[in-house]
């Protein structure tokens, strides 16, 4: 059988290579064969510098933990700093995507799980990172106390949870919008569930898990100066790092180091951008639900290397495409040979087997609860009358900022969002900004931002509510952004041939189109700006500490003054309170965006 297409290719490339002069055919030809040799050699040259970044952590983790770190405010220090945060954040990172992939899968696909696991995940949301700090710190140096893994790991997992749960969140959702016709097919073609989740699941959720692994990554940058460098009673806990350098340099006021720190941490949030960040964007854009191709789309000069790479294609070519292939058709096989035996003979299920094990776990699960619960309430037993009406009364203070601040970042961010992610070319210039925005800690800028507003005549309670922004108006903006790039080309083909006014595309495509995106951000961030009140209305300074009046201020003097009933208090009414709005306006609004705002036919 003859190859028409082949031959053809065959003959226009005949054709194109007599029309091209030789000095551009030569040179065509050079790059060909020269650059995947360079593009090899790269990739083996990164593959032996992580084997070498492994090697020198794991020796500086299995030494014993200094008692007390000095931290070099030299700029020699920070390449090595730079290093260790870095790491921190990958591990922390790539454990948040593990856990968000395997808790929204979860959640989605249980019925009855669903609700129990979305509650908490609420709950672990809007609990401050000071919060996990006694718990998680105290707990890894007990597992390794002879060694320096006990402090770095306590530190990782501290920026896991002020990092993870927009992802989980936003796995979630995508799950439930799903096209139903696409779940339909998968169950005709006979799909395991691991052969699901990678075809159809994963690159269904590709566009908004990237955004929000973005906005993740600039979250734990966020938070690297608590998790780096922080107070537990009268025990004082440094690691080397970049955010223990930005720490100790705001704290004695040597703006120079700050300086430093700062332009570190932009050079590796740029190099970010343009190496990991811009790749993966570029990539998964292919995923999106279209049935036009869009003429605009985003590039990537890294990806385009990566494509013709000769080794990475060999790879994929004779190792990592057979073993999908094999490992699906037995996984296949294995689900077709169940279900026939399911036809012929149903298996039936005794009572004892159906029910006994749930409820075994349920039981055991219910006694741990009642028993947190009733240590809890001792804990609490010592606190007075007027110490709980304090805490009240600082945390509706902190629900109005926590409110103002998400009207003031969604009156930007929306607009900007879809902006960004309708034009490839702005998004080039922007994502880069807004990463770098996003990643930059508040706590580095604060100070120059509180002398501002108190020369105009402001104070800690106007700068409090600029500094919630400064850290939940990024969770809005990364996944509206997401949510502009998800809508489909052949959408905004017809609102453009039907000449639909502003306000029309606004209504009818855009709004409808981001929608699913932007609840997930406003509920990442309303969980984030809670997180960020412990910063925002507590700020030590110079040894002077500036504060006002509100629920952050509380659990972060709490946690200073090791004063454990009053910060599991503080925790638990800030925990019911975000609850309780995740329930009556947040839940409501997802399951709208899953029945109304889902793409299907």
């Amino acid at each position: 059988m003859i190859d028409l297409g082949d031959s053809l290719s065959e003959k226009i490339k005949d054709r194109f290579s007599r029309l091209q002069p030789r000095e551009t055919l030569a040179r065509t030809q050079v790059f060909e064969r020269g650059w995947p040799v360079f593009i090899d050699l790269g990739i083996a040259a990164i593959g032996l510098a992580c084997f070498y970044a492994v090697i020198r952590i794991a020796m500086f983790w299995a030494g014993t933990p200094e008692p007390e770190m000095h931290v070099d405010l030299s700029p020699r220090a920070l390449p090595l700093y730079a290093f260790y945060s870095v790491v921190r954040i990958g591990l922390a990172y790539l454990l948040s995507l593990l856990f968000a992939i395997t808790y929204g899968y979860v959640a989605a696909y249980n019925v009855r799980a669903e609700k129990v696991m979305i509650a908490v995940l609420d709950i672990l949301q809007s609990i401050p990172v000071l919060s996990f700090l006694p718990p998680v710190m105290l707990a890894m140096i007990a597992l390794f106390p002879t060694r320096q893994l006990g402090v770095e790991m306590g530190a990782i997992v501290l920026i896991f949870t002020g990092s993870v749960w927009n992802m989980a969140f936003s796995f979630y959702s995508s799950l439930k919008a799903l096209p139903r016709e696409l779940t339909e097919a998968t169950d005709i073609y006979g799909f395991s569930r691991v052969q699901r989740l990678f075809q159809l699941e994963l690159p269904s959720a590709a566009i908004g898990l990237i955004w929000n692994s973005i906005m993740s990554v600039a979250g734990a940058w966020f938070f690297l100066m608590a998790c780096e460098m922080f107070h537990l009673g009268s025990r004082d806990f440094r690691l080397p790092g970049l955010g223990s350098y930005l720490q100790t340099a705001a704290d004695q006021g040597n703006g120079a180091a700050i300086l430093w720190g700062l332009f570190t941490m932009v050079a590796i949030i740029v190099a970010t951008d343009q190496l990991v960040w811009r790749p993966l964007i570029a990539w998964s854009d292919k995923f999106k639900f279209e049935q036009v191709e869009s003429s605009k789309r985003v590039s990537s000069p890294i990806l385009h290397l990566l494509t013709h790479s000769g080794a990475l294609a060999s790879l994929g070519r004779h190792t990592l495409t057979p073993l999908s292939e094999s490992i699906y058709s037995r996984l296949a096989a294995r689900r077709a040979l169940k279900m026939r035996a399911l036809e012929v003979a149903p298996r039936v299920r005794s009572r004892i087997g159906t029910y006994g094990v749930p409820a075994l776990m349920l039981i055991v699960a219910a006694v741990a609860v009642g028993y947190a619960a009733f240590q809890g309430v001792a804990l609490l037993r010592p606190l007075a009358v007027h110490e709980y009406l304090r805490i009240l009364g600082g945390a509706i203070i902190t629900f109005l900022r926590v409110n103002l601040a998400l009207v003031l970042a969604s009156a930007w961010t929306i607009p900007v969002g879809v902006a960004i992610g309708s034009n490839p070319k702005l998004a080039r210039i922007a994502q880069p900004l807004a990463q770098i925005a996003a990643s930059v800690p508040a706590t580095a800028l604060f100070p120059v931002l509180l002398l501002a507003l108190v020369r105009l005549g402001g104070g800690m309670g106007i700068g409090s509510i600029a500094l919630m922004m400064l850290g939940t108006q990024w969770y809005i903006l990364f996944n509206v952004i997401a949510g502009a790039i998800a809508i489909p080309s052949d959408l905004k083909e017809v609102a453009t041939l039907f000449h639909f006014t502003t306000v029309q595309r606004w209504k009818t495509v855009i709004l409808p189109g981001i929608f699913p995106f932007l609840i997930t951000g406003l509920v990442t961030a309303s969980g984030g700006a809670w997180n960020a009140s412990i910063i925002a209305e507590y700020f030590p300074i110079k040894g002077q500490i500036l504060q006002t009046r509100g629920l952050g201020a509380i659990i972060s003097e709490a946690t200073s003054g090791g004063q454990f009933p009053v910060l599991l208090l503080a925790t638990i009414i800030m925990a019911l309170m975000v609850v309780t709005t995740n329930r009556l306006v947040w839940r409501p609004l997802f399951r709208l965006a899953e029945t109304r705002y889902k793409l299907g036919a």
